[in-house]
């Protein structure tokens, strides 16, 4: 099968912006250029822009039932009463739920996200049938028999979908947070992802209440306890990141993955403004992400891109803090 897209204006993210013609053949990029080539298909993408599928490097995208419910709550309110109504999800609503949000994505550019929920098969079974990317992960929390199951739970995932559809669904290990997961359990989690050889993804820094929960449980900052435990000596995808500090920053500059920045979810429930542009500046690869429904009401990376970049102009009063290229390699190279 072969493609055409002819007379747009190209955003290849590794080059200037052109008008150029497009040539894809059997799913993959041939050629850029003037190209007069017969095609099977050709699309006329005049007066469009022709650029890659964004990066939703973090949601929840059966959260999509939650849209508007449980608004301005702090995020320790908002997530009891979240807990509340999960508690009673069935697998079929999961699955629902998941298609509302694939269709959404696909609608506003999104054709990657990286997931972090439960009934996690139930989201593979929506990307394989929209034809989406998607890195799931089965969420770990709590500790004792309830963690020991969802360990189990996340590793049938992997045994299940990794790396189905030829390649465009991954699994990792899916860690809720520093706050919601003794040592224990972040200690087994990482067990698996050895087993695996798979990527950790967790909440991090998303407040300045899980700074005082971590400390007064472990006297220690939350990028400490997390590197005693080992967790930075993985591929490791941090959501949220908004809470940190200098001596934070040296630790992250020197992992393997990053930050995953949510400007509208850490507005909405009013967790803070993360210095993307020190983050940037320190080496620290930073991604974007819509977070769930719930606390975004919308999964259009559009809205993330122009929010984040406006963020760091207003933060750092510059207007040339952040600028368009940056927020886009955000939402789809540093997302990648």
């Amino acid at each position: 099968m072969r493609i055409l897209i002819k007379n747009g204006y190209v955003v290849s993210m590794v080059s200037d912006i052109k008008k150029s013609d497009i040539l894809i053949e059997d799913g993959r990029i041939k050629k850029i250029g003037i190209i007069n080539e017969e095609a099977d298909k050709v699309i006329d993408a005049t007066d469009k822009a022709v650029m890659p599928g964004l990066i939703n490097a973090h949601t929840h995208v059966a959260m999509s039932l939650f849209r508007g419910y449980s608004d301005e709550l702090e995020l320790m309110d908002w997530l009891s009463q979240m807990w509340k109504v999960e508690d009673n999800m069935k697998k079929e609503d999961v699955y629902y739920a998941s298609m509302i949000s694939g269709i959404e994505m696909i609608k506003s550019g999104t054709t990657t996200f990286n997931d972090h929920y439960f009934f996690e098969e139930q989201t593979a079974k929506m990307a394989e049938e929209l034809g989406m990317r998607a890195i799931l992960s089965r969420c770990v929390i709590g500790d004792g028999e309830g963690s020991t199951l969802r360990i189990r739970e996340a590793e049938e995932l992997y045994n299940e979908w990794h790396n189905k559809c030829d390649g465009r669904i991954k699994v990792c290990v899916g860690i809720h947070a520093p706050y919601t997961c003794p040592p224990d359990t972040i200690k087994r989690s990482l067990e698996l992802a050895d087993r695996l050889g798979s990527p950790v993804h967790i909440h991090y820094l998303e407040t300045k209440d899980e700074v005082d929960k971590v400390f007064n449980a472990y006297e220690t900052t939350v990028t400490e306890y997390l590197k005693n435990l080992n967790v930075f000596n993985y591929h490791v995808i941090l959501a949220h990141g908004v809470h940190v500090n200098d001596k934070d920053i040296e630790v992250l500059r020197n992992i393997s993955g990053g930050i995953v920045h949510n400007p509208v979810s850490n507005m909405k429930l009013g967790s803070g403004f993360s210095p993307i542009r020190v983050l940037k500046n320190n080496g620290v690869s930073v991604a974007l992400g819509t977070d769930g429904q719930g606390s975004t009401n919308t999964l259009d990376m559009f809205e993330e891109i122009k929010l984040a970049a406006y963020l760091q102009k207003g933060m750092f009063g510059s207007a040339t803090a952040m600028s368009a290229k940056e927020v886009l390699e955000m939402a789809t190279i540093e997302g990648a």
